[in-house]
């Protein structure tokens, strides 16, 4: 009978060692874009979430991070916290997620929001920080990088739409911290390609923007119509509109 008993706890043992060794070797494949953006419910700093349901008609930014209490995830964060006001103009909701634990998270959490930062007051951080302890979140969104730090996500950026389909990604090494205003800059970008507008490189707001699409057949300079320019027949650029 104990022989019995030891054989059966050795194979459920084993099942289990197999279970977990394969999902360790499952090949995750980025998600990429155009695609929807895989859903997953998790805890955080601001309680149980269900991305991206929970954050409804919004675009979305899903924010992964290495590790808590380390410098340049510390300044990024705080950055993301600074321009809290301009994400909501946007209509953007932002979710930070790394392969700390929770408890990890509202430690770190409260030490920020201790800290002065760039001459501004103490600031709250209002947006969620996604436990992903277990590594299934990153591993999904491809953000494990073995290569580089092993079982830690790495720096990445999926900007999400309102119909939850992704419309950029980023990832950056370790030793580089990502940029908040560029983020901005991003999302204020998709926001404004529609159609056949396109922004150029290094559009800001209110910039002049590109058109995949001559508006006339005929490219002659007197045909030109107005609130339009080209530099070349394959060129064309729509006038920015005053008050935009």
């Amino acid at each position: 009978m104990k022989r019995v008993i030891l054989l059966a706890v050795t194979v459920l043992l084993s099942s289990g060692m197999l279970t977990a060794q394969a999902d360790e070797e499952k090949t995750y494949k980025i998600p990429l874009i155009g695609e929807k953006a895989p859903s997953f419910t998790a805890e955080t700093t601001n309680g149980t979430l269900l991305f991206p349901g929970d954050f409804g008609r919004k675009w979305k930014i899903l924010f992964s991070h290495p590790l808590d209490f380390t410098p340049v995830c510390s300044s990024e964060i705080l950055e993301l916290a600074a321009h809290q006001k301009e994400f909501d103009e946007l209509n953007v909701k932002l979710a930070v997620i790394s392969t700390s634990p929770l408890d990890s998270h509202k430690a770190w959490k409260k030490a920020l929001e201790e800290i002065e930062w760039k001459g501004q007051d103490r600031m709250k951080i209002k947006f969620p920080l996604i436990d992903d302890d277990s590594r299934l979140i990153s591993r999904e969104y491809g953000m494990i990088h073995p290569a580089i730090h092993g079982t830690r996500s790495v720096r990445g950026v999926f900007i999400i739409d309102p119909d939850n389909v992704i419309q950029a990604i980023y990832f950056y090494p370790m030793n580089v911290g990502r940029s908040s205003e560029e983020l901005i800059r991003s999302v204020k970008a998709l926001q404004a390609a529609k159609g056949a507008l396109m922004t150029p490189s290094d559009w800001q707001a209110g910039d002049d923007m590109i058109i995949s699409v001559p508006p006339v057949v005929d490219q002659s300079d007197e045909n030109v119509p107005d609130g339009y320019y080209k530099k070349a027949w394959f060129l064309w650029y729509e006038k920015a509109k005053s008050g935009v």
